[in-house]
This record gives C-alpha cells, sequence and structure tokens, in this order.
C-alpha cells in the first residue's frame, strides 16, 4: 500500500532529522549548601511589619535542578495583601549567596538583586534598592528548629532600621 509506504518514508526522515537536533545538557546535581536545604518544608512566619502584625504561610522548595532555593510567602489574610517568591542561589566558588526578591509590587521592585553570604547559621545578604538599601538576615536556632528572619531598611551610612521581623516555625 502506499500509503504505508510513504509513511515510513516520512518516519525515517523525522528519525534521521532528530538527529541533528543538539542534546540538551543533563541536570546539574543539587548544589545547595545544608543550611538552606534544611529550610525545604512548610512553615509559618508570625511577627510584625513596621510595627503591625503580620503571618504569612511559606513553603520552601528547591527549584531549577536545585539551583536556587525558593521561599514562597503568602500572607494569611483572605484574601492574602502581600505574596513574594524569594529565590536564592550559592555560588561554590565566590561564596556569595545572590538573591531575587520578586512580590506583588511588581517587577520593579525586583530590580536589583541582592548578595550576601553564609555565615554558620545565618543567611544575610542586601538588596541595594534605588531608595535605599535593605538588609535581610535569615538565622537558624539549633535548640529549637525555628528560623528568625529580621529586615533592616538603611537609614543613613551603616545605620539601619527595623522593618519587619519574624519567628518562622515547621508545619509539616
Amino acid at each position: 500500500d502506499v500509503r504505508i509506504a510513504g509513511l515510513g518514508i516520512v518516519l525515517v526522515v523525522l528519525a534521521m532529522d532528530c538527529t541533528s537536533l543538539p542534546v540538551p545538557p543533563s541536570r546539574a546535581p543539587e548544589t545547595r549548601p545544608a543550611l538552606l536545604a534544611g529550610m525545604d518544608g512548610q512553615w509559618v512566619m508570625v511577627g510584625d511589619v513596621l510595627g503591625k502584625p503580620a503571618e504569612y504561610s511559606l513553603i520552601v522548595s528547591p527549584v531549577l535542578a536545585g539551583s536556587f532555593t525558593e521561599l514562597h510567602m503568602t500572607d494569611v489574610q483572605s484574601p492574602p495583601q502581600y505574596e513574594a517568591r524569594v529565590f536564592i542561589a550559592h555560588d561554590k566558588d565566590s561564596s556569595q549567596i545572590l538573591v531575587h526578591w520578586l512580590d506583588v509590587f511588581g517587577g520593579k521592585g525586583s530590580i536589583p538583586h541582592g548578595t550576601g553570604q553564609i555565615t554558620g547559621n545565618t543567611i544575610e545578604f542586601i538588596i541595594p534598592y534605588t531608595e535605599g538599601p535593605f538588609r535581610d538576615r535569615l538565622t537558624y536556632d539549633t535548640s529549637n528548629g525555628k528560623w528568625h528572619f529580621t529586615i533592616e531598611s538603611a537609614q543613613g551610612p551603616e545605620q539601619w532600621k527595623h522593618f519587619a521581623t519574624y519567628e518562622i516555625a515547621r508545619t509539616n
């Protein structure tokens, strides 16, 4: 039958054509530091923003083949008043932390990215916003398995002012 022979030729041509396609690189092994990987899971964040009570649901997971740790924060109010996705990567060559903070305030607020370090049980980074830098510090308390998250805004050279503070406790 001519139709079957024609189909066979088309399949051979397609198979030959596919051999010229580039092979995607294999996925890199997860390279997240243990402190970041230890954050994976579901958490609740309770604290304040500029002195006003705040509570968020927090889901932390590896993304992009473990290249980043994603912190997905959602306000527990219904409907939520705030949501953010924070992507933290660790550059092994420089031992630097690179951070991208995206939230409901839009694209402009996601520029620039932040940089910092992991020191002991603390992840600290500064995001040099045009309006003034913010310093974020996440510290893991090994005695109770909770995180403490402090966000400060610059108030002049080397002077920092409280913006937000949270205690982060695992829910799962």
